[in-house]
Parts: C-alpha cells; sequence; structure tokens
C-alpha cells in the first residue's frame, strides 16, 4: 500500500495552482463523459457516473462542466469519443508501474507514453506483465486528527472494510470494490471525514527504492500524470519518508 499513500502523500503537499486545477477538471470531464457514455447519465442507476460526480465536487469542478461532459457522454451534446487503454511497465530498481488512459488518438498517447518512460530509466511491457501483482480495491484514507482511531475503526470494519492501517498521521482502510459505497456511506453517516475515497489499483507486494533509482521512479509517476491522457498512474514502490524529503527538497 505504501506505493499509493506515499505518493498520494507527494501529490497532497504540491501547490494546487491554477493551470494543475485546469488539468484535473480536464481529466474528470473524460472520465464523466466515458462513464456516462458506457453506463448512462443516470447517477442512481450508474455508479461510477455517481462516485465521478462526488469526486468532481470534491475538486469544485464547476457543476455546468460536470453536466456538459454528461451530456457529451449520452449524446445530448457532440463531443470527442474516447478509448480507455491500460499500458503496462517497470521503473528504476523493477518497480511495477500500471498507467490508465483516456485517448481520442491510441497510436499518438502510446508513442508519448513509452517516451515518458525511457526518458526516465523505465520500459514498457506487455499486456498483464505487472497487472497481475495489484488488486483493485476502495481506498479510503482519514486524518488522524478527525476522529478516534477506535471509532473509525469500528464503523469501516463493521460496515465491510477487510484492512485498517493507522499510519503516522492517517488511518488508511482497505475495501472490497462490492463494500466500496457502504464503507463511504457508513463513515459519512458516522460524522467522520474523508481526504482520500478512491477505487484504486494497491500493490500486493512493494519493491524498496533509493538513491537514484528512487529519483527516477518519482520523475517517471509525476510525469506520468502531467500528461494530458492519463487518469490514474499506480506502482509498487516503498521508498522511505527521508528520501522522499530529500527529493522533493521539504
Amino acid at each position: 500500500m505504501s506505493g499509493h499513500s506515499k505518493w498520494a502523500t507527494i501529490k497532497h503537499k504540491k501547490a494546487a495552482t491554477d493551470a494543475k486545477r485546469g488539468k484535473v477538471f480536464s481529466k474528470l470531464a473524460k472520465e464523466l463523459t466515458v462513464a456516462a457514455k458506457m453506463g448512462g447519465g443516470d447517477q442512481s442507476s450508474n455508479a461510477k457516473l455517481r462516485m465521478l460526480v462526488q469526486k468532481a465536487k470534491e475538486a469544485n469542478m464547476p457543476s455546468d462542466n460536470v453536466t456538459r461532459a454528461i451530456k457529451k457522454g449520452t449524446g445530448e451534446l457532440p463531443g470527442v469519443s474516447y478509448e480507455e487503454q491500460t499500458y503496462e511497465g517497470y521503473g528504476a530498481g523493477g518497480v511495477a508501474i500500471i498507467v490508465d488512459v483516456l485517448t481520442d488518438n491510441k497510436n499518438r498517447t502510446a508513442a508519448e507514453i513509452r517516451m515518458v518512460f525511457s526518458k526516465r530509466n523505465a520500459n514498457m511491457a506487455g499486456a498483464n506483465a505487472v497487472a497481475w501483482m495489484f488488486n483493485k480495491k476502495g481506498y479510503i484514507e482519514v486524518a488522524k486528527n478527525a476522529a478516534e482511531e477506535d471509532k473509525v475503526f469500528s464503523v469501516a470494519t463493521e460496515a465491510g472494510a477487510e484492512d485498517f492501517v493507522a499510519e503516522e498521521s492517517a488511518y488508511e482502510i482497505t475495501v472490497p470494490l462490492d463494500s466500496f459505497e457502504k464503507v463511504k456511506k457508513a463513515l459519512a453517516d458516522a460524522g467522520i471525514p474523508t481526504t482520500v475515497a478512491e477505487v484504486t489499483m494497491l500493490p500486493q507486494n512493494t519493491v524498496k527504492v533509493s538513491g537514484k533509482d528512487a529519483e527516477h521512479v518519482l520523475a517517471l509517476v509525476e510525469d506520468l500524470e502531467d500528461h494530458d491522457d492519463v487518469q490514474n498512474v499506480y506502482a509498487n514502490f516503498d521508498i522511505s519518508d527521508e528520501e522522499i524529503q530529500r527529493i522533493s527538497g521539504s
């Protein structure tokens, strides 16, 4: 889990600029459009769309943008047709990387992603080369100062959470996909705010990296996340807090 949570921690520490917010909105718009196209524009019967709308609200995405993206997916407004693609590879030190994209040009995106890998001492691999090392799960974080550990633990586990870890500044909760919405609702009903609540790919095992390898891995993930077509990046690195602080200059 450390690959996910530590990278999330780095991202949360970064200042949110207007340009970054614009990039977040454009990526969310793509996801909303595809979700509406695949499952319809009714949130009550489209769980993925409902989750994305909530995610858009949390990102302060204007409601007009959300509505427009959904209508492009349902065909009520003209829009670009996006395809989902997944790329896999290995970063420095043998770190496994999965990249989810939404693109209107698969050949262009594949070439650009390959270039990012190459620039950061990494290599792309074939389908399922590393995907088997990850499990698709719900992942929730609760800040430690938001609630008592016993309360968070009991509410989450009673609602269906399968793993609970108390880290330095947050409680990390892992949830089976079929219990994700139920656990989120239980925490909300109990008045426990979450800082992260998403469906993600969690590594079964992690790879310890340090020094130059750690620098290359973090730079690779950051470059991938900055790409306009990339929706999610998952990795199984384990980098010490001291290394992260050194690399990020914090």
